[in-house]
């Protein structure tokens, strides 16, 4: 006990001694008496820490909560299983009953189990669409669709009523979000000849387009990928497919002025071919002594027929090896000269 000095009256005729033990003031009176302890009266921070540490040692254990069991210790056999996933969510370990692990195994050993793997929750999954949910949500939209129309019974009909095709793809990935941006693309399809337009038009068409177009199929083909969602590209191909169409029915000042090195393709009709066969075959036949023959019979003859379509196939199609075999037979026949080798 360390003393303190002086002392304190505690009443009439009585003399307590102040005295410092352990952070506590003792009081002890003159003339006997049971003595007591009282809060510490002296602020020290030794003393408050070892008071600290006692009430620490003396408190009574507090209730520690137990844990329920997983669910899926508790769900049926015949649960419905929509109910516990019923929209898109992340991966719920506890509501999953089945063994499933994923990750990388660690010291050759297997892959982590489901429970706190973290592997499992950042990627989507399809919990959500099996198959008696899908049975479910077409229940639910049956009442909101139509009856498929019974005159489109074939792919000629529904082809010829609706002749534009758009084809988008949806992709399954493993990232922090189920949007791909490649989701974004449309394709936008189209035969020419289901489009109402003519002669002109058609190959005003085919030459604003370019490589889009396939001379095998007669299909137009427009892809979209500019914009961020796949709606606006959508409508940027629709409007596309609009302007193209309009654009080629217009007739410019300059299309008037066009030759025949000008154009798209080789038209046999009033070219210098048809009018060079016609002038030759008059020559041959006046010189047979036959005056009596008209241009339209010469035209309609077998031989011109043939000499037009090998023609026709070399300007346009280019100088292959069964072209020119064709145009050469041609113009023997044309020119009568069957004899030579």
């Amino acid at each position: 006990m360390a003393p303190v000095g002086g002392a304190v009256r505690a009443g009439a005729g009585c003399w307590a001694v102040l005295s410092r033990c352990c952070g506590r003031v003792v009081v002890a009176p003159l003339f006997g008496g049971a003595a007591y302890s009282s809060v510490p009266a002296v602020n020290s921070r030794e003393g408050q820490q070892r008071e600290a540490s006692t009430r620490r040692r003396g408190r009574t254990p507090q209730f520690v909560r137990s844990h329920a069991p997983p669910r899926t210790e508790r769900m049926a056999v015949d649960q419905d299983w929509s109910s516990v996933y019923p929209t898109a969510a992340a991966f719920k370990p506890a509501s999953v009953p089945l063994p499933i692990r994923m990750g990388y195994p660690v010291k050759r050993g297997v892959p982590p189990p489901k429970e706190g793997n973290l592997e499992l929750i950042k990627i989507p999954n399809f919990l959500h669409l099996t198959p008696p949910a899908i049975k479910k949500h077409c229940a639910a939209l049956k009442d909101f669709c139509t009856e498929w129309p019974s005159a489109l019974d074939s792919d000629e009909k529904c082809e010829q009523h609706f002749p534009i095709e758009i084809e988008t793809i949806d992709y399954v990935s493993a990232g922090t979000s189920i949007r791909n941006p490649k989701a974004r693309v449309v394709t936008l399809r189209v035969k020419l000849s289901n489009l109402n337009m003519d002669d002109h038009a058609k190959k005003k068409l085919i030459k604003l387009v370019g490589e889009r177009y396939c001379k095998n199929t007669d299909m137009l083909t427009i892809t979209t990928d500019r914009c961020p969602l796949r709606r606006q590209n959508y409508d940027y191909g629709i409007h596309l497919l609009t302007v193209l169409y309009h654009e080629s029915w217009k007739t410019e000042m300059w299309e008037s002025e066009k030759t025949e090195e000008d154009m798209e393709e080789y038209i046999w009709e009033n070219s210098s071919s048809q009018k060079n066969a016609l002038d030759t075959l008059l020559r041959i036949k006046a010189s047979e002594n036959v005056s009596n023959v008209t241009k339209e019979e010469l035209l309609a003859s077998e031989v011109v027929k043939n000499y037009r379509n090998s023609v026709t196939a070399l300007k346009n199609e280019g100088e292959t090896e069964n072209n020119m075999s064709q145009y050469k037979e041609s113009v023997k026949k044309l020119l009568n000269i069957q004899a030579l080798p």
